[in-house]
This record gives structure tokens, C-alpha cells and sequence, in this order.
């Protein structure tokens, strides 16, 4: 199967050569991990078999945040935890979308401006949850998760929140539903007040005369819809948590310098597939690898670590009605069975240990 690595292996080089002015640190430490995880290069494991005395080797991975073929384990381990820390509640899946004028701001000053709009996007479901004609609760449960791509991994950030429907009171003695069944809060509303919020922050950071004074007058995009449970939601997010843009069961060829992959046209509904230069499609993949410190998931409200307590209150005033199933179990896809794979009769017993071919310190 294709793999990003692959793609970084073949066409690295000449996208070096393109591009190498503008890339970060982090950019060219993510191109490097990923075309050499799980090869010699970061070291590992010689296992022999105590009946055929064959050598199976066992190389260690990259562990870049960015790469698409670790942290499976990770990403595993994390759904468990969050399916576990989800309240018996419904839930809604709300989604804000920072507009194009936005988007030179938001490439120049990452880690400002998704740090801006992850906590405007929170503090605007707050304020609007607020309003006893909606909700009139104090705090919500928000679990937001950062992207900055399209399907087609376009640069689009936006961000994803799991939200609670209802919210704590304000003297932390009731659980408050929704008003109107139908909806958490109204969508124009909360785009108004999302928009008046990320123009007050770029005002205050001094990035405010950077932005097409145009966009503050157009309608911004805010998206709600229900949730179920929020298990669902969970495995979606939780797939990119570890990960970005792209997985590589998606990767159909690499072939005559082009990159085929599939995607899913969310206005079409139909799958269709992008055919990018390796350069490009390298061009695509790395806008969207994270500065350093850059702070993917965050959690607000009863969710946040300083109101964990608040969270347990929720928790004793509703049914426990609800259930939230196991994550599905962990592996490790570099460790080797203990079974030789080679005479299928003997143990593997662990002989070596492979030094890196350099230190995995940034």
C-alpha cells in the first residue's frame, strides 16, 4: 500500500529544493520522521527464534505527531479515556470555521491565531448558553479539537467541539436542558458573537490591521447538529488527534511523478480522487504539521482541568442511563509477535538492540 513515506522518500528532495526557504523546523523534522519511521534509522529490536534461529527485525517509530502511521496505541488509548469521561447526556457537534480573509493571518501567526480561535469559539458558546431564552446555564462541557484542512487537504482551519446539550447552573445544583429541543443555541447568533470575539482578540494581540477590514461584514460560518451520545464523534475527532490531514489507506498510486488519493466531497456526497505532483502533494500534507507548543485538543467549561470538580457534580445530577463501550484494544504495530514468523514453530526472544542512525532530539 502507498504510504506518505513513500511520497517523502521519492519526492523529498525536489521539494527540498522548492521549498526549503519557507519551511520551519518543525516542517523539516516532520518530512525527515516520516519518510524514515519505522526503518533503521531510528533504531530497534533483532529478535531470534529459539527453534529455526531465523532474525526477525523490529524497528522503532518515529513518534512525529504529524506522521500518519504512528500512535494507533495513542489515539486507541485516548477515545477509551474520553468515552469514559463523557457525561450521561445528549450532545451536540458545533463547528467554526475561520474565513479566508483570515488565513494569510492565521499562516503567518499559527500558533496565536488557532489558539485565538479555539478559545473565542468556546468563550462565544459560553456567553450565548448563558442567556436563560436558550439555556441560562453557567457552564457547558466543550472538548475542541483543532483542524486546518479539507478533505482534499486544502488549508481550511477550523475548529471541532463536542459540546454537552445542557449545561451545570450557575449555583451548581442543577443540570439545565436546552430550551428548544430542536437546537443547543442559535447558529446566527453565535456566529455574530464568534465573529465580534476573534476581531476584539486580533485587536488586542496587534494582528488586527493585517485583516481585510471586508470580512468583519460578512456572514461567518458556524455549524450545529446533534450528536448522539458524542461516542461517535469521538472516534471521528479522535482519528486526527494523533494524526493529520490524511491517513495512507486513502493513498491509491504513486506513479510517473503524480500522487492519486481519495477523498469525500462533502457537498457532492460522492468520493471522489485529486491527482497532485509529489511536490505538491508534500506542499499540501506539511501546511498543515503544528508549530512547536501548538495545542491541538483543549477542553472548556465543566471539561477543563480546573473545573474537573464541576464535572462530577454534573455527572450525580443526571440518569445513569447511558453506557459508553471500551475502546477497541492497543497495539503496537512495530513489536513482533512472540510466534517466528518465519518457521511458525519457535518464540521470538529479543538478541539485539539497533542504535539509531541519529538522536531523536529535535
Amino acid at each position: 500500500m502507498p504510504e506518505v513515506a513513500d511520497i517523502a522518500g521519492l519526492h523529498g528532495e525536489a521539494f527540498r529544493a522548492k521549498w526549503a526557504h519557507r519551511l520551519t523546523a518543525v516542517q523539516k523534522k516532520a518530512l525527515v520522521d516520516i519518510q524514515h519511521c519505522r526503518t533503521a534509522f531510528f533504531g530497534g529490536h533483532v529478535h531470534q527464534c529459539d527453534h529455526c534461529d531465523g532474525k526477525v527485525y523490529s524497528y522503532h517509530s518515529c513518534r512525529n505527531r504529524s506522521c500518519p502511521k504512528c500512535h494507533s496505541d495513542q489515539t486507541d488509548r485516548w477515545i477509551a479515556k474520553q468515552r469514559q469521561q463523557l457525561l450521561p447526556c445528549a450532545y451536540y457537534l458545533l463547528t467554526f470555521t475561520l474565513p479566508r480573509q483570515l488565513h494569510p493571518a492565521a499562516r503567518a501567526n499559527p500558533k496565536k491565531v488557532y489558539g485565538l480561535l479555539m478559545k473565542c469559539a468556546a468563550d462565544a458558546l459560553q456567553k450565548l448558553a448563558a442567556d436563560p431564552r436558550y439555556l441560562g446555564a453557567a457552564r457547558l462541557g466543550i472538548l475542541a479539537v483543532l483542524h486546518t484542512w479539507t478533505r482534499a487537504m486544502l488549508y481550511h482551519p477550523h475548529v471541532h467541539m463536542l459540546v454537552t446539550a445542557g449545561g451545570l447552573s450557575t449555583d451548581g445544583d442543577g443540570w439545565i436542558r436546552p430550551k428548544n429541543p430542536q437546537f443547543l443555541v442559535p447558529v446566527r447568533a453565535l456566529s455574530v458573537i464568534f465573529r465580534a470575539k476573534i476581531c476584539a482578540a486580533l485587536k488586542k494581540t496587534g494582528l488586527l490591521q493585517q485583516i481585510d477590514p471586508t470580512v468583519w461584514k460578512k456572514k461567518w460560518v458556524v455549524h450545529c447538529k446533534h450528536a448522539g451520545s458524542g461516542a461517535k464523534v469521538l472516534e471521528y475527532l479522535g482519528r486526527y488527534v494523533f494524526r493529520i490531514a490524511i491517513t495512507n489507506h486513502r493513498i491509491e498510486s504513486i506513479a510517473d511523478r503524480n500522487v492519486v488519493f481519495r477523498y469525500h466531497n462533502n457537498k457532492t456526497q460522492l468520493i471522489e480522487r485529486a491527482t497532485l505532483s509529489g511536490v505538491e502533494f508534500l506542499e499540501r500534507f506539511l501546511q498543515h504539521v503544528l508549530p512547536r507548543g501548538c495545542m491541538k485538543v483543549r477542553f472548556y467549561g465543566i471539561f477543563s482541568p480546573r473545573c474537573r470538580h464541576r464535572c462530577g457534580q454534573a455527572r450525580n445530577l443526571m440518569p445513569q442511563v447511558v453506557t459508553h463501550p471500551e475502546g477497541g484494544s492497543t497495539t503496537t504495530a512495530s513489536s513482533p509477535s512472540s510466534r517466528c514468523p518465519i518457521c511458525k514453530i519457535g518464540n521470538l526472544i529479543r538478541t539485539e538492540t539497533l542504535a539509531p542512525q541519529r538522536s531523536r532530539s529535535p
